[in-house]
């Protein structure tokens, strides 16, 4: 049995005090008295009596091939070892077995830390109040749900690097808008303005670009070579609250390594808080930034007094905030639709022909008419997307309900999945334009009266099986009802009224 360093320690300690060895052993659980006669002869601890081994115990399995092996991985650095110890089984076969792709890791890795170098990170020095870092981070993974809706979104979060403190807000893409709502929040909360705002730089031949940076053209290409410069938006905003932008080196994430980790910690103290309030949904979303506020405030109290340090080199902020909507003025189409930042949103009719300011935020769009507000519609995230309300187009579809089939956003003509079996159903028991014409009076019930109620009638037939049409839905909506009884109202004689006021005069006088 191997002795271990504790096992000698208690050993020689107990022989110090007097003990004899057969009384140390016992103390120390070592089996006899030989084996305490033999370490205070050494006077040594067993690790120290350990002799580094040069040699190996058993033959190179990998011997014959691992010439090869060296060429392979100098020549192409990023070869994984398991796809190289795949293509050896195919080389040599039956020569290894599966089993051996752990001892194969282990000579490859042994091999990498001997001969390959690599990229150091490169720890960096912060500066009080120098600068302040911004990334967007994807919170969907925290499995959050607003008025049980599954809700994707990301937190455009800024770090001062020097103190960690940090502020974010919520958004649903990395847009100019989501930026300027981040960051004007995060330096109204701070009330100081830093000297530089830090944000990523996106790899060069990378096809995504951010609302800070855009990819440059041949001839804009800096002398440095700089291949992004920055966007005029973003520019715009930054010379209002007196920043100067900067970005990261390019395959240098290290130096936006405040941000990164700040963002992992975030998201496992936020996780940890919904564990705590026992339930991930909640009724809007001012409700649930309020709720990571207090989670962010929590994390900032730690860090007040290099804080300070940081406010007392900073300037106070003295800009107003920027608005917090992007303004275009677009015309109506006739198909009532107005295009917005390459997706397309439908309008009353009543206004097709007719150009109208369309105010952006982050979250919806506003829609006015000289300066009445007429319409307000969720934002679309992405290109090439629409949102159509069927109120305002079902009239004009029914006028001409030949269009219906072949209508391009025919998907938002049926609101629920009801609706679309619904129509669905009478495809298969009538012709294809009346099937049609059938469904859109359906739909203009709902259009015109309650969704919800038409949705309940549909369901009922649709479970059926059995053939139905318009009438039947429009009875189930309006069921009649039974006419009123008729009341007779009695004549009224005021005469004993008029008795008892000529009394109570009689009485006064």
């Amino acid at each position: 049995m191997t002795t271990a360093d504790a096992q000698v320690r208690i050993m020689m300690k107990e022989r110090r005090n007097g003990r004899t060895q057969e009384q140390a052993a016992a103390k120390a659980n070592i089996g006899n008295r030989k084996t305490v006669a033999k370490y205070e002869k050494l006077g040594q601890l067993p690790s120290r009596m350990k002799k580094v081994r040069s040699h190996r115990t058993r033959a190179n399995p990998f011997e014959a091939d691992w010439l090869e092996v060296e060429r392979m991985l100098s020549e192409t650095p990023e070869l994984e070892a398991k796809a190289l110890f795949e293509w050896l089984q195919e080389q040599r076969p039956g020569k290894y077995t599966d089993g051996q792709v752990r001892t194969f890791q282990r000579h490859v890795a042994d091999w990498r830390a001997l001969n390959q170098a690599q990229v150091a990170i490169l720890e960096q020095v912060h500066q009080p109040g120098e600068a302040m870092q911004t990334d967007g981070t994807w919170l969907t993974e925290l499995g959050v749900m607003i008025q049980g809706e599954p809700f994707n979104h990301l937190l455009i979060h800024s770090v001062l690097p020097y103190s960690n403190w940090e502020w974010g807000r919520v958004a649903q893409s990395e847009s100019l808008s989501a930026l300027r709502l981040g960051l004007q929040s995060t330096l109204v909360k701070l009330g100081h303005v830093p000297k530089y705002h830090q944000t990523d730089n996106p790899q060069d031949g990378c096809s995504r670009s951010t609302a800070a940076t855009y990819r440059l053209g041949v001839e804009e290409q800096a002398e440095d070579g700089s291949r992004r410069g920055y966007t005029t938006g973003y520019l715009q905003m930054l010379e209002h609250y007196g920043m100067e932008p900067r970005t990261i080196h390019i395959g240098a994430p290290n130096e936006n390594g405040d941000i990164e980790s700040s963002n992992g910690g975030l998201k496992r103290s936020v996780k940890q808080h919904l564990l705590l309030r026992g339930s991930r949904d909640f009724d809007s979303i001012e409700e649930y930034e309020a709720f990571l506020g207090k989670v962010i405030d929590k994390r900032n109290r730690s860090r007040q007094e290099r804080l300070a340090e940081e406010l007392a080199v900073m300037k106070a902020l003295t800009s107003t905030p920027l608005s917090m909507c992007t303004e275009y003025w677009v015309r109506v189409s006739q198909s009532s639709l107005i295009p917005v930042l390459k997706n397309h949103y439908s309008v009353p009719t009543s206004l097709i022909g007719k150009r109208v300011r369309v105010r952006v935020y982050e979250w919806h769009l506003e829609v006015y008419y000289r300066l009445k507000l007429v319409e307000t519609l969720p934002r679309l995230v992405g290109k090439h997307k629409y949102h159509v309300n069927y109120r305002y187009v079902i009239d004009s579809v029914l006028r001409k309900p030949g269009g219906f089939r072949n209508y391009r956003y025919q998907d938002a003509l049926f609101p629920t999945l009801v609706f679309r079996r619904a129509w669905e159903q009478l495809n298969t028991w009538q012709s294809p334009r009346k099937a049609d014409l059938s469904y859109l009076r359906v739909l203009r019930l709902a259009a015109h009266g309650i969704e919800a109620d038409v949705m309940c009638a549909l369901e009922l037939l649709v479970a059926t099986g059995q053939p139905w049409n318009e009438t039947d839905v429009e009875r189930l909506v309006k069921p009649d009802l039974p006419p009123a009884p008729e009341v007779s109202c009695g004549s009224v004689s005021l005469e004993a009224y008029d008795q008892l006021l000529q009394e109570v005069s009689y009485a006064i006088a």
